[in-house]
């Protein structure tokens, strides 16, 4: 299963950070939480990535360029002009790092990706949000609504914390409560072939006018997950995720756990 990662914005809300590197680079727990977000994806053996540059782009290429070149031992022959590598700390992904324009719109920087994904059943994120969502089971949804598009729907954390107040008295206070205003586009998309039909250049957005144009066509499924999403738009978000890395509690981290998923498969080809 193929993967889209969206990471050539700006990052202008966060620029205590994206003033030195793109946000993807922003680092939880000393990784790239572009590198978080992979590891989710690659739990559920979905590691064929194609990460859509902008912003920046040679800082996401220097990044993947020195993990596989730097980590491990080197030795190096002057005489001979060689390198030999051992003992590699590297993930066992592809990864195709792709220009896509400094200021062309998410829909634009998908409708470039056209011809490295036509044809076959996708995903698709955002290059700064990450969560618990089963894959497996989203694309399982995917199939079963036999839509065009299937977005992960999310109730985002409140900005500020609740209180649980009783008769007068707190009985608890909760840091991110979870809004409960509705669902959002929490990323994590399944995607069809059909969809590079409502893509129309670099100034379309994929939120504003392909989602809304698939749903008007009812074409657009939402599988709603309840569990923990977290996007990274400001340095409070940045600080959250550090403090939740930090802790060990890490609701993301599902590539620890003992389970290994199956692989997910492609839609089958039309004869």
């Amino acid at each position: 299963m193929r993967v889209v990662l969206l990471a050539g914005g700006m990052g202008t809300r966060l620029q205590e950070e994206t003033v030195a590197r793109p946000k993807p680079m922003v680092e939880i727990g000393g990784k790239p939480i572009l590198w978080h977000i992979m590891k989710h994806f690659a739990h559920h053996n979905c590691d064929e990535f194609f990460v859509a540059l902008g912003y920046m782009g040679d800082f996401i290429k220097n990044f993947f360029l020195d993990r596989y070149n730097l980590s491990g031992n080197l030795t190096i022959d002057f005489g001979r002009g060689m390198v030999r590598r051992e003992a590699q700390d590297t993930e066992d992904w592809t990864v195709n790092l792709i220009e896509t324009g400094l200021a062309t719109q998410t829909g634009g920087r998908l409708q470039r990706l056209r011809s490295w994904l036509d044809g076959e059943t996708f995903m698709l994120t955002y290059g700064d949000g990450v969560s618990n969502v089963d894959l497996t089971k989203l694309l399982a949804f995917h199939r079963a609504q036999g839509k065009i598009a299937t977005v992960t729907a999310v109730r985002p954390p409140a900005r500020f914390g609740g209180l649980l107040i009783n008769d007068g008295a707190v009985e608890n206070f909760t840091e991110k409560p979870i809004a409960g205003e509705g669902w959002i586009n929490g990323g994590f998309l399944v995607l069809e072939p059909e969809v590079f039909d409502y893509l129309t250049g670099d100034e379309c957005s994929l939120e504003a006018h392909a989602l809304e144009q698939l749903a008007a066509d009812g074409q657009l499924a939402a599988y709603q997950h309840g569990d923990f999403w977290q996007c990274m738009d400001t340095f409070r978000d940045k600080t959250y995720l550090e403090k939740l890395w930090q802790s060990g509690e890490v609701p993301w981290r599902t590539w620890d756990a003992d389970t290994v998923m199956p692989k997910l498969q492609l839609r089958p080809k039309a004869a």
